[in-house]
């Protein structure tokens, strides 16, 4: 998952591009296909291939994209078993917390394995991550997927911790908690023994509802925890495309042309017709422009400019993000 390969080898993990919004990931082997609505691609093909190529299909109708896997591809790829974390909120997360190479992460639950896939290469070969998944289906399919995926400094453990607790060896200690749990607020006292006691251990607790939220703060005030803070992350998506520029003397020569076949009797595309709050078709005239050709973006023969809008939906609100920070106290016991 978090090696730089530059070509495909047989065996390897591969995300194939079919779309915006279709990313499948295959494990190449030779013999098999990958089958799509744009064709047949065998992975025999695929081997050799540098990452980013794009292949085209059997019989040549149409093509794919060969990506390197990362944790953000993986994130829009992965097979949900449960509501996962988006790369917004664990970019975030991991910057607000200061997870580094060799900090040592406590996960609960597991779920899909989205953000254990970002924690894992953030913390590096040095770190630790200690997950917990207490649904013992998904833990053995996010088992399957993290052996395959080589995520060796991934503990991965099928515990119920909000009943019984967290269990690492005492000589580790996490230094970060994330709790993605229904009752944050029933796992937060099972913390005090297996997080670091020598330096302030940071947390954040994931949660889509506000009355979770307040429970978890109820919760972590009662254990100690201080500079409590709630954040929510919203993110927009901006398109960038280019955009025909039109000319006001083009749009009058256009009407001139359209009131000389007028006059000369041409036929002119009648507009489809409209129905009335009644349900009755009303006649809605001609579109004096046609329907017109279909012009590639960019085509030299017209002049454009370079454009960007947001998307036409916006996703406000995944879950509500709850941080707060445990300070050692001076002279208690490490």
């Amino acid at each position: 998952m978090f090696q730089h390969k530059k070509t495909i080898a047989e065996g390897d993990l591969v995300l194939a591009y079919i779309g915006r919004d279709n990313l499948k990931p295959i494990f190449v082997k030779s013999g098999d296909v990958l089958q799509t609505k744009y064709g047949n691609f065998p992975h025999t093909d695929m081997i050799g291939k540098p990452f980013g190529s794009q292949v085209t299909s059997a019989k040549n109708v149409g093509f794919i994209y060969l990506l390197l896997p990362t944790p953000e591809l993986w994130t829009v790829s992965l097979p949900h078993r449960t509501q996962i974390v988006y790369t917004p909120d664990s970019s975030y997360i991991v910057q607000r917390m200061n997870v580094v190479g060799g900090s040592r992460v406590i996960e609960a639950g597991t779920g899909s394995g989205s953000f254990t896939h970002a924690f894992s290469r953030t913390v590096g070969p040095s770190g630790r991550v200690f997950s917990y998944e207490f649904h013992e289906q998904r833990y053995l399919q996010a088992k399957e997927e993290f052996e395959s995926h080589k995520l060796e400094n991934v503990t991965l453990t099928h515990r119920d911790v909000c009943n019984e607790g967290f269990d690492i060896d005492t000589e580790i200690r996490a230094q970060m908690v994330f709790l993605d749990l229904p009752s944050p607020w029933e796992a937060i006292p099972h913390l005090s023994r297996v997080i670091a006691k020598d330096q302030t251990v940071g947390i954040c607790c994931f949660s889509p509802c506000i009355e979770q939220v307040v429970k978890a703060v109820e919760a972590l005030q009662e254990c100690g925890w201080t500079a409590i803070e709630m954040t929510e992350v919203q993110a927009k998506k901006w398109e960038a495309r280019k955009e025909m520029v039109r000319e006001l003397d083009d749009a009058i020569e256009r009407l001139r042309d359209v009131k000389r076949r007028q006059k000369e009797g041409a036929e002119l595309k009648k507009l489809p017709p409209k129905r009335d709050a009644d349900g009755n078709e009303k006649d809605r005239g001609y579109n004096p422009f046609g329907k017109g050709r279909r012009i590639a973006e960019g085509d030299e023969s017209f002049q454009w400019q370079n454009v960007s809008k947001t998307g036409p939906e916006l996703k406000t609100h995944t879950s509500y993000l709850l941080f707060a920070r445990l300070v050692p106290v001076l002279g208690a016991e490490v």
